[in-house]
């Protein structure tokens, strides 16, 4: 079940809102969670025994590790830490170490393996990183544990944020979990509901109006690409991911905040970047904050040698990569994105600053190109791409609807339009206000409502709903 789906608008949504309003405080998690549980059942009944089962290790393992000390406490750390990596290793990816050792059996004369193929749970990689995050947030005396099981169970698999994030680390709603009356106020409500709908609207009426193309295009054979064809295609994607899943991202803050919890920002203007390392600070930010705080540091940070630090970053992104998906091209588009990190600190942030905002060009040109090694289904495949992209013919303009050229326009504007100043600072000031001025109720009340319209319409009228960070 997914956000913009009808099952969730029309019938989940509606009645998990009125139960949850309607419930005591005190019974208020409790409806919470068996929403979630409910939620994740309907897509995943086959894996839902094994991720309590997990849940119920997890918190036992870290109350042991909370109450022990010395050489005892690490021990219990490393067992929670092997627990869930190996949950994730198993699924996510003993499928691609299997084909790659059949592959490499045969190229040597061998007969090729014949396995079952492990099946991915949804929001497993997610599922993982949070469960780690707790584990050592308490190892570190970042947190006590949490003393109820069922808020445990509630942190971990609270429906907003179990299937794609964002990523929520243990500290910043332990508090939440307990009592989220500071946040239950009409103007969180209303707020939640507007990012609710907005984010609805990234993802029904530009990303998906863009996707259609850009999976049209992705599967022509590279023959039948023109240079023209295959840029429209990379940049069509390039949008689509970006208003899909900062879409998704929206959502999840929006529900959050409209039963009390106040999520982290996910993305932050990605696009207007002016350094690949820029980028990162603000695109999938919970993703970025994770890695520079739980793998970047522990293996030395900034505080080693130049040459270690450079090889730190590339083997950072290179995790990142092969977080996302067991492929080699997401193998390929981390060490793509580690290699410009690097040489930002060698040479390019130094010709960013001299150029200042038409740096942003350059970049955005970096990242498009990387895209394309992310949407492939095939790193060869990828290579063959991006090389008509530059080397291809350049005849004849592309033939598109008025939808997509129109769509292509919104998504563009609305993408670099906080490269000023000014609507940036608007935007953060709209999006996180805790206190909502008349005007800007009423114009939120306006917008909600013509937005949720244009939504549902495409939503009805539409068989094409794809969300593509569902498989990660």
């Amino acid at each position: 079940m997914v956000f913009s789906s009808t099952l969730f608008l029309f019938y989940f949504f509606p009645a998990f809102l009125l139960l949850y309003y309607l419930a005591p405080a005190r019974l208020k998690n409790f409806v919470a969670l068996t929403a979630s549980l409910l939620f994740y059942a309907w897509g995943g009944l086959n894996f839902l025994a094994l991720f309590l089962g997990s849940v119920v290790l997890n918190f036992f393992i870290i109350r042991l590790m909370d109450a022990a000390e010395g050489w005892q406490k690490r021990i219990y750390l490393i067992l929670s830490i092997i627990l869930n990596v190996g949950m994730l290793f198993y699924f996510k990816y003993t499928n691609f170490f299997l084909e790659n050792f059949s592959a490499v059996k045969e190229a040597m004369g061998g007969g090729g393996l014949t396995w079952e193929k492990v099946v991915l749970p949804i929001g497993i990689s997610f599922f993982t990183f949070e469960k780690l995050t707790y584990s050592i947030d308490v190892y570190r005396g970042v947190n006590k544990p949490l003393k109820s099981f069922w808020d445990f169970m509630l942190y971990i698999m609270l429906f907003p944020k179990m299937i794609a994030g964002p990523i929520v680390r243990f500290h910043e709603i332990a508090d939440q979990l307990t009592d989220r009356s500071a946040f239950d106020t009409i103007d969180h409500k209303l707020a939640g509901l507007f990012r609710f709908v907005l984010g609805l609207a990234k993802k029904t009426l530009i990303a998906n109006v863009l996707g259609q193309e850009a999976d049209r295009i992705f599967a022509l054979a590279p023959a039948e690409v023109s240079a023209p064809l295959a840029w429209l295609g990379a940049l069509a994607y390039t949008f689509q991911i970006y208003f899909d899943f900062s879409g998704y991202s929206d959502m999840a803050i929006g529900i959050g905040r409209m039963i009390g919890f106040q999520f982290p920002e996910n993305f932050n203007n990605p696009y207007i970047s002016r350094s690949i390392t820029e980028f990162w600070q603000r695109w999938h930010i919970t993703l970025g904050r994770w890695m520079r705080d739980y793998l970047y540091s522990p293996l030395g940070g900034n505080r080693v040698s130049t040459g270690r630090l450079y090889a730190n970053l590339w083997t950072v992104f290179i995790l990142s990569g092969f977080w996302h998906g067991a492929a080699w091209n997401f193998i390929a588009w981390g060490a793509f994105h580690g290699l410009f990190l690097v040489l930002d600190r060698l040479f390019l942030l130094r010709i960013y600053q001299r150029i200042g905002a038409l740096s942003i060009i350059p970049t955005f040109l970096i990242t498009v190109v990387g895209w394309v090694l992310f949407r492939a289904e095939t790193l060869s495949g990828a290579l063959a791409y991006i090389r008509r992209m530059l080397v291809g013919e350049w005849s004849g303009v592309p033939n598109f609807t008025r939808e997509f050229w129109f769509t292509l326009l919104l998504a563009t504007v609305f993408s670099f339009m906080a490269a000023l100043p000014r609507v940036e600072r608007w935007e953060l000031g709209t999006l996180s206000a805790d206190r909502l001025a008349l005007p800007r109720a009423i114009g939120m009340s306006l917008a909600t409502a013509l937005l949720l319209i244009l939504s549902v319409s495409y939503i009805v009228g539409s068989s094409f709903n794809p969300f593509i960070y569902f498989r990660f």
